[in-house]
């Protein structure tokens, strides 16, 4: 609820801030004010996943992923909806791990070619996305040990599950 609360009065005061600036822009007539308007609030969203230096990662999750990946020296992180993602690379492959804010290791990604989806996954995107090419694809193993398959797919992430049932999608 504080949240909402927070969110609404900053919220409100941008567009008290965006209201102004425009009729400022309107009143002296500057070329191109609405593009400058819009550049403007776009600079201005938040970014949901952005790349973090390693030296603000919590120790906790550090000391989680060195636990669970021996030996693993270069590390890029990125931080999204609070949780931290480590990409690497193990034996050649591409992966990445998220750790939540508590340093619980949620799901591992290894990259994988998209010949290597199960059968009906690739059967599902053949139907529902006809004509689209597959740009990336993982195996997920997941904190409870559960094992899915992702494609990424026309800008979206298509979850299955190991057998290739589908599951959902969300935005990449």
């Amino acid at each position: 609820m504080l949240r909402d609360n927070v969110f609404s009065f900053y919220s409100e005061i941008l567009q008290n801030y965006y209201r102004l600036l425009y009729n400022h822009l309107h009143r002296h007539n500057f070329l191109m004010k609405k593009n400058f308007v819009i550049v403007l609030m776009l600079a201005c969203m938040p970014v949901f996943a952005q790349k973090i230096d390693a030296s603000i990662v919590p120790a906790y999750v550090q000391s989680a992923f060195n636990k669970n990946f021996l030996g693993i020296t270069t590390v890029k992180w990125e931080k999204e909806k609070g949780n931290y993602e480590a990409n690497f690379k193990e034996n050649g492959q591409k992966m990445s791990a998220v750790i939540d804010a508590n340093g619980r290791l949620l799901e591992t990604e290894t990259a994988i070619e998209a010949g290597s989806l199960p059968t009906d996954a690739k059967a599902y995107i053949e139907k529902n996305y006809k004509g689209e090419k597959i740009k990336e694809a993982a195996k997920l193993k997941m904190a409870n040990g559960d094992t899915n398959y992702e494609a990424e797919v026309k800008g979206m992430d298509l979850i299955f599950d190991a057998n290739g049932k589908f599951i959902k999608s969300q935005k990449d």
